[in-house]
């Protein structure tokens, strides 16, 4: 089996070679680059299995590099920070991250969560083998072939949790699903993921779709259940 080919971008060199050398024997080749923009330049040259971020880069900080790279990419992104707020690992994940470590991560949970992102991305790659399925929900288009999706012919550009939910939602359309069930359904609970980020997925799903969580159009909550994607009438009230 091939080593799987990560990138990590982090200024901190020392950190970088440290994580290289625990990786290495555990099946990845490690690539690093130091500045946001050099990060990214490698993300547009070459192809990865997935990419630890670091959040404060110079040059380019990490969510504008992280928003760039989901412009042109869905490749699975493990953002690391040295702060500890709530808040950064909220905007990480609504930009279009897949995970999130405090960079006073242990490199035992570095490696959980690594093998967990590359692994749904290699279930989604496998599922391509096997399914060809399309669906539309009125003017939102979703193609499990290409794993693609548009709404009124325009692209939506969603991270691989974020296009694994719509689909889960719109096979389901119109019946409520819970978190379990949603967690289930797209990574057969490989994904280690706290429940509250998938509230957070969700909304990001939700802006990219255009929708209104106070007067949903498309993804509705039901308060202490779960999600529903709306088809009938009540679509929009």
């Amino acid at each position: 089996m091939e080593d799987s080919k990560i990138l990590i971008v982090d200024d901190d060199v020392k950190l970088c070679r440290l994580v290289r050398d625990y990786l290495a024997p555990m099946g990845f080749l490690l690539d690093a680059a130091h500045t946001g923009p050099a990060g990214l330049e490698k993300v547009k040259e070459s192809e990865y299995q997935a990419v630890i971020l670091d959040v404060m880069l110079p040059g380019m900080g990490g969510f504008e590099v992280l928003k760039q790279i989901r412009s042109f990419s869905n490749v699975p992104v493990l953002m690391l920070t040295a702060m500890g707020d709530e808040a950064d690992r909220i905007v990480g994940l609504e930009i279009g991250a897949d995970d999130y470590l405090p960079k006073t991560f242990s490199t035992r949970e570095l490696l959980a969560r690594l093998r967990a992102v590359t692994r749904r991305a290699s279930m989604a790659d496998d599922r391509l083998n096997v399914e060809a399925e399309e669906t539309t929900i009125r003017d939102v288009y979703i193609n499990t072939a290409t794993r693609t999706a548009t709404k009124n012919g325009e692209e939506l550009f969603l991270t691989a949790l974020e296009f694994d939910l719509l689909r889960c939602l719109a096979r389901s359309a119109g019946r409520v699903l819970n978190r379990d069930q949603l967690l289930d359904e797209v990574a057969g609970r490989s994904y280690d993921v706290f429940d509250r980020s998938v509230d957070v997925h969700i909304s990001s799903l939700r802006r990219k779709l255009g929708d209104d969580s106070k007067n949903p159009s498309y993804i509705k909550t039901v308060r202490s259940v779960g999600y529903v994607l709306l088809t009938g009438p009540e679509a929009g009230e």
